[in-house]
């Protein structure tokens, strides 16, 4: 019972600082110009509009996670308060200390890749540039420990493995930021399904810092869902791609008392929408000759809207598709062989509905 006061408590904080911070980023980017120009090629809206919203996004985040590592934990450790005189609680202040180098490198990794993405939306960072900066940061966070296993021990292979994974979804995340609303609810459902998901394996630091995150963009996304008056930008695009790597790689899926070895797919079903939509678009690009990072209006989004949806029917639409490949994921944590292959089935259909609904909506 204690730990949902917690859970609650880290929510709410990161909720209350993005929609305090919001605005206020908002405002220095229309003083400073910081905006997103319209292009009726492959853009939707029909005027400038603020790009800083991922610096409020993180802001929030770093605020909450940083100021109750640094301030509240110490406190509640030398002290005596109360509310912490519980074994459930007082067990694990410890072992929360243990864990405050890889906490560090996980902010500044986030730090690093939101100001990646905000010096692209000051000044157009060149594709390779940005890759290689991606690169970078992945490649830090997997020096520090942070890696996907798989069964695999060899650390070469983990650590490249890893670096492929962050980078993979900080550009999954980066191109489904194309319509209002759309990056950051995808987000904010997906950090959800990890806390979730790890709340339920006792995973308590994943849990934390995935609702530190689902936070944090639910106080953004009043601001941004239609019709916005901020966007995410690619700061923000960036952290949120960043995270949602890092969180399940930070998690535990598969135990030994798993019944099969499934629930390694979890994040890929998690994130499956991101990522299909990623996939999709690529192969829509090469087809026709044309550079992978070259922004166009080919996204399950725009079809949707193509097929007569209004906007924010298919973001919301989109959201509902997340959510229902999440919550048959979390399923794969106690099924056995014949659950798991139902879930995974249901996955792909659900998969096969949206490649229908791309074509049918395709210009």
């Amino acid at each position: 019972m204690h730990w949902i006061l917690i859970y609650f408590y880290i929510f709410d904080l990161s909720f209350a600082l993005a929609l305090l911070l919001t605005p206020v980023v908002r405002q220095y980017a229309l003083r400073r110009g910081i905006v997103d120009a319209p292009n009726l090629d492959r853009k939707i809206h029909r005027e400038p509009m603020p790009l800083l919203g991922g610096v409020a996004v993180f802001a929030a985040f770093a605020l909450n996670v940083v100021l109750n590592y640094l301030v509240v934990l110490p406190l509640t450790a030398r002290w005596d308060v109360p509310w912490v005189e519980f074994p459930d609680l007082r067990a694990y202040i410890e072992g929360a200390f243990r864990v405050g180098p890889k906490l560090l490198v996980l902010v500044a990794g986030g730090a690093l890749m939101t100001a990646l993405g905000l010096y692209d939306d000051m000044r157009d960072l060149k594709p390779g540039w940005k890759f290689l900066g991606q690169v970078a940061v992945a490649a830090l966070v997997a020096a520090f420990g942070m890696r996907v296993t798989l069964f695999i021990a060899n650390p070469v292979v983990s650590f490249l493995l890893t670096v492929l994974w962050i980078v993979t979804l900080t550009n999954a995340l980066n191109f489904l930021d194309n319509m209002d609303g759309l990056c950051a609810g995808v987000g904010l459902v997906c950090a959800l399904l990890f806390a979730m998901m790890a709340g339920l394996q006792e995973q308590y630091f994943v849990c934390l810092l995935a609702l530190a995150l689902a936070g944090a963009l639910l106080g953004f996304l009043p601001y941004n869902f239609k019709p916005a008056t901020i966007f995410l930008g690619d700061a923000g695009s960036h952290f949120v791609g960043y995270m949602l790597a890092v969180l399940p790689v930070l998690g535990t899926f598969y135990t030994p008392e798993s019944p099969t070895w499934l629930p390694v797919l979890i994040p890929l079903l998690v994130l499956a929408v991101p990522l299909f939509d990623m996939a999709m678009v690529m192969a829509i690009r090469l087809r026709r000759g044309q550079p992978v990072y070259r922004g166009d209006a080919n996204h399950i989004s725009h079809r949707l809207v193509q097929l007569g949806l209004p906007q924010s029917w298919a973001v919301t639409l989109i959201y509902l598709i997340t959510l229902t490949l999440g919550l048959g994921a979390a399923i794969l944590l106690r099924a056995d062989v014949i659950v798991a292959v139902i879930v995974l089935t249901q996955a792909i259909c659900i998969l096969a509905i949206v490649t229908l609904l791309e074509q049918l909506g395709r210009k």
